[in-house]
């Protein structure tokens, strides 16, 4: 019983740990482009988006299209960059062990 209780000391540790990772990434901007730069977005680590910028080079009037698609394209790409830096923290503070689903 005794190996018990420490194990779960140390669960409640990492889920200290990850709380406080949560929140770390929660606040850090994360940016991405597409079409070469012609449109940058940035989202928080808890994946809101927080800005759009469009270069005036990318709005064609006669395919409003391709800037949709390069909206879709950076947007896509900043969450997965969201996705990674929090998998690659997660890594941190577990040490690499995969932990089941709703445990933290």
């Amino acid at each position: 019983m005794a190996n018990l209780g420490k194990m779960m000391k140390q669960l409640q540790q990492v889920q200290n740990k990850v709380m406080r990772m949560q929140e770390e990434i929660a606040e850090r901007e994360i940016e991405a482009t597409s079409g070469g730069g012609a449109v940058r977005v940035v989202a928080s680590g808890a994946k809101k988006l927080l800005s759009v910028s469009i270069a005036p080079e990318a709005i064609d009037p006669d395919d409003p299209e391709m800037l949709e698609d390069l909206i879709v394209a950076a947007v896509n790409e900043v969450m997965d960059r969201v996705d990674a830096v929090t998998a690659e923290e997660m890594k941190k503070v577990t040490g690499g062990m995969e932990l089941p689903p709703g445990l933290l």
